[in-house]
């Protein structure tokens, strides 16, 4: 039985509240804060992982602060991290083997940036990799609107040649699927 968890990107106020607002912040909210609910359920871990920076996002900053609309608790894990890969030089892969951990749901903030790079490092690395395909955003760039660049993306991460098997489907599909297989 596979054991899965939550990963939840830089999802913090200075990235998602802007300026410039991220595509979709509200909505990207309301479906991360759905997949905390069903991974408590589930007792699955959830990891909230931040970027850090000494001039864009120093840590302690409110910008570096999580968006105040995440469930985030006590008890769930955080990470820290100052490159677009969350493995990078951080206690990740560690706290995933303490917990044995073997699958990820990933969903957050930059999808071209920390999410993809997190997504390909994961599935490099072997994990069974859930991308929520409505549970990531990022902002328009001067060659490509946010929704583009999602759309890319997923199109990518589904062709992945790696290790780790890569899916990418809404929140719905993977709720579907985990209520199909009795949370196994």
């Amino acid at each position: 039985m596979p054991r899965v968890a939550l990963l939840v990107i830089d999802f913090q106020h200075g990235l998602i509240v802007g300026p410039p607002a991220a595509h979709q912040a509200d909505a990207t909210l309301a479906i991360l804060n759905a997949a905390i609910g069903t991974a408590r359920a589930q007792g699955w871990p959830v990891i909230f992982v931040r970027h850090e920076d000494a001039d864009e996002l120093p840590r302690d900053s409110a910008k570096w602060a999580l968006h105040s609309g995440l469930d985030a608790r006590s008890g769930d894990l955080y990470i820290a991290k100052t490159a677009c890969d969350s493995f990078l030089d951080t206690p990740l892969q560690a706290e995933l083997a303490a917990r044995q951990v073997d699958s990820l749901w990933i969903g957050g903030y930059a999808t071209e940036f920390c999410i993809d790079t997190s997504v390909r490092s994961a599935a490099a690395r072997g994990y069974r990799v859930t991308v929520l395909e409505d549970g990531h955003t990022t902002q328009d760039r001067p060659h490509l609107s946010a929704g583009s660049i999602r759309m890319h993306h997923a199109w990518v991460w589904a062709r992945l040649s790696a290790p780790g098997p890569v899916t990418v489907q809404p929140l719905q599909r993977c709720l579907a699927a985990l209520a199909s297989s009795d949370g196994k």
